[in-house]
């Protein structure tokens, strides 16, 4: 019965997972340019205005609302409590703010907290906010112009801030970076982090997900950069509950070793080539096309569930299952690329080590649940006939199922 447990827990994770595994589309994206120079480190830090201010709001007062956070004020908009930018004390004291977001920020070298000075800071309205996927944008973000551009009033929600930090510490060969701020906001844990270090003509490029309360190690090496890239690839198909099903029928519906290793590498195959693909723009950009690829995906599985119920013949189904999972690959491949696309610009410096290191992630989680799920089923079928039977098809219909249901939701856009 431990195999079926096993099956039924991952089952009730995926029903708890969201129906769109790729495309948080929110802004929760911080990027963090680091150059080095003789005398120090120059920090260009984008992140949302939200993560500066939402923990600071206060207590509720005689109105029923919240004292409003810092350079913000609030009001009840249809029953939902909503907050902006307060442009007055933000023109006021615009010095106060980058204080706040630059005391969320923390750099360390050898365990000591290094002191930081504000050069800079922009606040931008989402929809209008310069580039800041390079050196050269980041500091064209925050080389000129007004604070706050914006002159209606303004979601908290929909603003970015840009700061340039100075550390006057001299050569540094290794640091560590980390955030301290927790605003309690929907998705904070899935925040997307990027991290460019500059020393001279060398870029490496780091990636960490969350609030980054964890410091992150930079220290300049080739292999540490594309780990947190390894690391991200992997998580990004454990954590997408419908690579997950997919996979799952996949494996159950092979007839042997040799069958499944023609599957995994059809499909393994497929999703490198659209992944790379979608990543370099190589696909169509209409609003049209991410939720048909993601109703595609969730189509997919319950094609795969059917093919675990009708596993093909020895011999050339083999060959036809392969063919069938390469194509499947392809539409999986996009909800890759369209999650790695959203934070590292194809402009981005060493793209090609980070797109390495993710696929070869993604590679890896795909084994490991193939190495979690092949022995429940090897051991599933010396069972007696029925047990097996019943038993894929138990996990072939409930695939189906949770599939049917992000095939409904997933429609809704096209109606």
């Amino acid at each position: 019965m431990k195999p079926i447990l096993i099956l039924t827990t991952l089952f009730v994770s995926l029903l708890s997972q969201p129906a769109l595994a790729h495309f948080k589309l929110n802004q929760n994206v911080r990027m963090h340019h680091v150059l080095h120079s003789e005398d120090g480190l120059d920090v260009y830090l984008r992140m949302p205005m939200s993560y500066v201010v939402a923990e600071l709001v206060g207590p509720d007062g005689p109105e029923k609302l919240p004292a409003p956070a810092p350079y913000t004020y609030n009001r009840i908009e249809d029953g939902a409590l909503m907050h902006y930018v307060d442009q007055k004390a933000l023109s006021a004291d615009p010095h106060g703010l980058a204080a706040l977001a630059a005391g969320d920020f923390l750099l360390s070298i050898d365990g000591q907290m290094q002191p930081s000075s504000v050069l800079a800071m922009r606040l931008h309205p989402l929809g209008i906010e310069p580039g800041f996927a390079t050196l050269a944008e980041a500091q064209n973000a925050l080389a000129s112009g007004d604070v706050f551009v914006a002159s209606k009033e303004t979601y908290v929600g929909d603003v970015m801030v840009d700061l340039h930090l100075r550390y006057a510490i001299g050569p540094v060969a290794a640091y560590n970076l980390s955030h301290t701020a927790n605003p309690g906001l929907t998705g904070q844990e899935d925040t997307a982090n990027l991290i460019l270090d500059y020393r001279g003509d060398t870029v490496r490029t780091y990636r960490a997900t969350g609030l980054m309360h964890e410091p992150v190690n930079v220290s300049g090496s080739a292999a540490a950069a594309a780990s947190t890239f390894f690391v991200e690839g992997i998580r990004h198909i454990l954590e997408g509950p419908d690579h997950v099903l997919f996979v799952l029928c996949m494996v159950i519906g092979a007839l042997n070793l040799h069958s499944l290793l023609a599957r995994v590498t059809g499909f393994t195959l497929g999703h490198t080539v659209t992944l790379i693909l979608g990543f370099f723009g190589f696909a169509p950009t209409g609003a049209w096309f991410i939720p048909t690829v993601e109703l595609a995906i969730a189509l997919s599985i319950i094609y795969a569930a059917v093919m675990a119920l009708r596993p093909p013949e020895r011999g050339h189904g083999d060959l036809k299952a392969f063919a069938i999972t390469s194509g499947i690959g392809l539409l999986h491949g996009f909800g890759f690329s369209f999650m790695l696309h959203q934070i590292l610009r194809v402009d981005a410096p060493n793209v090609w080590h980070s797109l390495l290191a993710f696929n070869l992630g993604v590679e890896a989680g795909q084994v490991m649940i193939v190495l979690l799920v092949w022995p429940i089923v090897l051991f599933l079928r010396k069972q007696p006939g029925r047990i097996w039977i019943g038993s894929r098809a138990a996990v072939a219909v409930c695939a189906s199922l949770i599939a049917m249901v992000w095939v409904v939701e997933r429609a809704e856009f096209f109606l």
